[in-house]
């Protein structure tokens, strides 16, 4: 009965996760769904449309497209995932730190405020250019520009929670910060910091699909949509099959995850859960 009443009060967060487990399945399980090598080229069977024995048609290099969009699947949503993970954990100590300790507060603000005057996308593009194409690169440059939302959000909550009267009651029985941290203000940043992740992770996507698109994130031999996309673009007239599917799977999957992390808001903020 809790489960149907959370269904039909947040219907958003049942469709998000419908629709990202569908893609992350299919990306998990590309080998055993009818893929073949997304790399093999057979340039006799060039841009052919979709038909039963290519699923989503081939590319300019005779590549099939079907299979190329599920692994190019892989690519990015670990790439979402990573660059969430790692940000929500670097954000939340350094909002942690600041929140509590005033001279360091003051020397860290700065910085992230100084990587926020600048856009991510192009943050991204100068670390990677500076480095060289690889997921690797291409994680760690997306995952500091989004490190300073992430502190700027744990940090606003912890100066609020800061002169709640149960963190003047801990200091006042001799609780050591540390244990204030971790036991009464980390609990009360996790459903903030869910839904921002669920927000990262869809940026982080999207990031990555630009970076490949204009050839500065991943390698060209390495599937992803971004630069299956890419590829596709000069034969959009005579091969629009080329860019529609993974176009379909890049939106869907970001679709996905912004109707999770919707729903997820609504259920986790007090103050839109009374409403309901």
């Amino acid at each position: 009965m809790v489960r149907r009443r959370l269904w039909r009060r947040h219907p958003t967060i049942l469709a998000g996760a419908v629709i990202l487990a569908v893609m992350v399945l299919a990306a998990l399980l590309a080998p055993w769904l009818g893929t073949i090598d997304p790399t093999q080229l057979s340039p006799i069977r060039r841009l052919r449309p979709p038909s039963e024995t290519y699923w989503f048609g081939t590319d300019l290099l005779g590549r099939d497209v079907y299979s190329r969009t599920l692994y190019g699947g892989r690519i990015s949503l670990f790439v979402g995932f990573t660059v969430a993970t790692l940000a929500l954990a670097a954000g939340l100590f350094l909002g942690l730190v600041t929140g509590f300790i005033r001279p360091v507060d003051g020397i860290l603000m700065r910085i992230m405020d100084g990587l926020m005057a600048i856009p991510a996308i192009l943050l991204a593009i100068a670390l990677v250019a500076l480095t060289q194409a690889s997921v690797q690169n291409v994680i760690i440059a997306i995952t500091i520009a989004e490190i300073p939302r992430v502190t700027r959000l744990v940090r606003s909550v912890v100066l609020t929670l800061r002169e709640q009267p149960f963190v003047e009651a801990a200091y006042a029985t001799g609780t050591r910060l540390p244990v204030i941290l971790v036991r009464h203000i980390l609990p009360n940043t996790l459903a903030p910091l869910i839904v921002q992740g669920t927000y990262i992770c869809a940026a982080a996507i999207i990031a990555e699909s630009i970076l490949s698109f204009i050839g500065a994130g991943t390698p060209p031999t390495v599937p992803t949509w971004g630069n299956i996309i890419a590829e596709g673009r000069s034969y959009f007239q005579v091969a629009p099959h080329i860019i529609f599917f993974p176009a379909l799977f890049l939106s869907l999957t970001v679709l996905g995850v912004n109707l999770l992390g919707d729903g997820l808001r609504d259920l986790l903020d007090p103050r839109l859960a009374s409403r309901h």
